[in-house]
């Protein structure tokens, strides 16, 4: 439940360049994580609020508003704001990437290429790249989407939130809250 939001985060949230080829279609787009607690209680998160884009150069980025995490219960939402990712100080997270910009323009409606990609995800005032697989989608209107064809691991520890997870598990109650936090995206980038 704590370090989830911050895997989804460290995906896909793009900020918006004014020369941008593509825009990054917030309400059709979706940042997942998965947070375990009691070693085998396995909970899906999402982000709200993802804003980005992908420039003609092939740059790629996601910006994630940690403050529009969604667990389905709102004091759970509130303590992650506030305990793990301290949301008043550290607002958004992004996850950047460079991408073969002309490959994604020659991609046709339907046809599906797989991408091995470098993504560094920042939050909470830490940086690290991980190693991601995509498959990226032609859709109609020059459109694309972008998937994770497996989670991304991050590991809480990366990012100085483990004392966040702790505050967390205690005011839970709970025996443990695990470190890593499996990240999925699906990403709608419309062409402008």
């Amino acid at each position: 439940m704590t370090l989830k939001s911050i895997a989804l985060a460290s995906l896909l949230a793009l900020p918006v360049s004014a020369f941008a080829d593509w825009q990054l279609a917030g309400d059709d787009s979706s940042v997942n994580f998965v947070s375990v607690k009691k070693s085998t209680i396995a909970e899906t998160h999402f982000f709200k609020s993802v804003s980005g884009a992908i420039s003609d150069e092939g740059k790629a980025e996601v910006t994630i508003d940690l403050a529009s995490v969604e667990t389905n219960i709102p004091i759970r939402n509130e303590r992650m704001q506030k305990m793990l990712f301290e949301t008043a100080k550290f607002a958004e997270a992004t996850v950047s990437t460079s991408v073969d910009a002309a490959k994604l323009k020659a991609l046709k409606p339907g046809q599906t290429m797989s991408v091995n990609a470098d993504v560094t995800v920042a939050i909470h005032g830490e940086s690290k790249t991980h190693k991601a697989k995509l498959h990226v989608t032609g859709l109609e209107g020059g459109s694309l989407l972008v998937t994770t064809k497996a989670p991304i691991l991050l590991n809480a520890g990366d990012y100085k939130l483990l004392e966040g997870i702790e505050k967390l598990r205690e005011v839970a109650g709970l025996d443990s809250i695990s470190p890593m936090v499996p990240v999925t995206t699906s990403l709608v980038f419309e062409q402008k």
